[in-house]
Parts: C-alpha cells; sequence; structure tokens
C-alpha cells in the first residue's frame, strides 16, 4: 500500500497545509481535526503536555484511539505524571509516552547538574525538541494546543501550517480559542485537567522553571520567569 508521504511530495505537503490554514481559520476544533483524520489517518497524532487533556479529547471524538504523544522529561510535576497516566486510564486515546537519551542523572554526569539554570536552551534541547523529533518520525502531520491569546509570541498561531523545521504539517485546532473557551469545554465535557492549574498555575512546564502566575500576568508568564525565554523551542 502507498503511505501518504510516497502519494505527496513535502511541497505538496507544504501547500496542502498553507492551503488548508485558509481554509480552515473559520472550522470549529472539532471540523480542523476530522480534516486532519481524514488527510492523515495513523500519520496523524496529538501532543500534549498534560496541562489539560483539551486537544486529546477533541481528536478522540474525530478518531477514537488516536495516539497521544507526551514528553516525559524526567522534571515533571508529580501531577502531570499523574494527568498522563488518568487520561491513558479513562479517555479512549493511546498514549505514547517520550524520554530524552539521558536520564536526569546522565545529563548532570556530563553537563553539570541544574543545566536548566545555567543553559535552559539546551536542556530544553536534549530533553524536549530532541526527543520530539525522534517520536514524530513516523507521522505526517501533529495537534497542538497552542492558542493565540497564551501570549504575544502565539498571537499569529494558524490553525494549520507548515512546520519547516520538522517537514511536517502542524495543526493547532483550538488556535482561536480562549481561555474562558477551554474552561466550557472542560466543564461541558468532563475533560481532565492538571491539578496545578487549580493552584495558581496558569501553564505548567517542568518543575524547576514553572511558577505560579501572579495577578495580571499572561499566562506564561510562569514559565522562566525573569529570563528573556519564552518558548521551549518546540514551536519555533
Amino acid at each position: 500500500m502507498t503511505t501518504l508521504q510516497e502519494e505527496r511530495t513535502t511541497d505538496d505537503l507544504k501547500a496542502l497545509a498553507e492551503q488548508a490554514g485558509r481554509d480552515l481559520e473559520d472550522a470549529s476544533a472539532l471540523e480542523i481535526l476530522q480534516w486532519a483524520v481524514g488527510t492523515f489517518g495513523k500519520r496523524f497524532c496529538v501532543t500534549s503536555s498534560m496541562e489539560d487533556a483539551v486537544v486529546a479529547h477533541l481528536a478522540s471524538r474525530a478518531m477514537p484511539g488516536v495516539d497521544v504523544v507526551f514528553l516525559d522529561t524526567g522534571y515533571h510535576f508529580e501531577e502531570t505524571i499523574g494527568t498522563r497516566d488518568a487520561v491513558e486510564a479513562v479517555m479512549d486515546v493511546n498514549v505514547i509516552t517520550l524520554t530524552p537519551r539521558q536520564t536526569v542523572a546522565e545529563q548532570d554526569a556530563e553537563y553539570g547538574p541544574k543545566l536548566h539554570d545555567r543553559d535552559p536552551d539546551l536542556c530544553c534541547k536534549l530533553r524536549k525538541v530532541e526527543p520530539l523529533e525522534r517520536g514524530l518520525k513516523d507521522y505526517v502531520a501533529w495537534a497542538t494546543g497552542l492558542r493565540r491569546d497564551e501570549s504575544p509570541t502565539r498571537a499569529n498561531t494558524p490553525v494549520v501550517s507548515w512546520d519547516e523545521k520538522r517537514q511536517k504539517v502542524k495543526i493547532s485546532p483550538i488556535a482561536r480559542w480562549t481561555q474562558d473557551d477551554v474552561d466550557a469545554y472542560v466543564t461541558e465535557h468532563g475533560v481532565l485537567t492538571n491539578p496545578l492549574l487549580m493552584d495558581g498555575y496558569a501553564s505548567v512546564g517542568c518543575a524547576p522553571c514553572t511558577r505560579r502566575v501572579l495577578e495580571g500576568e499572561d499566562a506564561r508568564a510562569g514559565r522562566w520567569a525573569g529570563r528573556a525565554k519564552t518558548e521551549c523551542g518546540l514551536h519555533g
């Protein structure tokens, strides 16, 4: 059987992504995911930080048993691992946990302890970016939970775009949603969320690099607080 990647060149996929970004701008999140599933089938996956399971839940409605990829960096809060385990137990998804090539102890031995404090970009590369690139190798398209309202750096996020770095189609089905939209969906469908969201955390990453947000701060202000760094490298 001919695969999608064999049928379509990289240029074809890029053109497809850019056209879909225009065509689906006003579509609902579920319609965007239904398009992704119809177009890519099993070569499509969802990535989740287990801050909540909204996109995983939406994707499971479009394709029961959809692959949900989670990066276990070795630095997660216990609540985040617990959320992953709960999602795997109760939702109609296939959770795939990716891990870095080195354990935290092995990384400490090679680079010194607390690399996240001294060179957070390198730490993110080793523990997030490289594992994800390995984990996505068999997929043509991947979905994220990026939203335009999260921070200025995400304000222009397309609902469908071309991921030039990975040469894949990138889907952000809830890009146009607000936090109120997320909260309403969680309430309506009883979607699992990370308990830390009820404890002052607006965005949940690795424990050493995440703090509670202060009143008036944007959702990602608690990530790498006090540094110019705003993204881990997964999205640009």
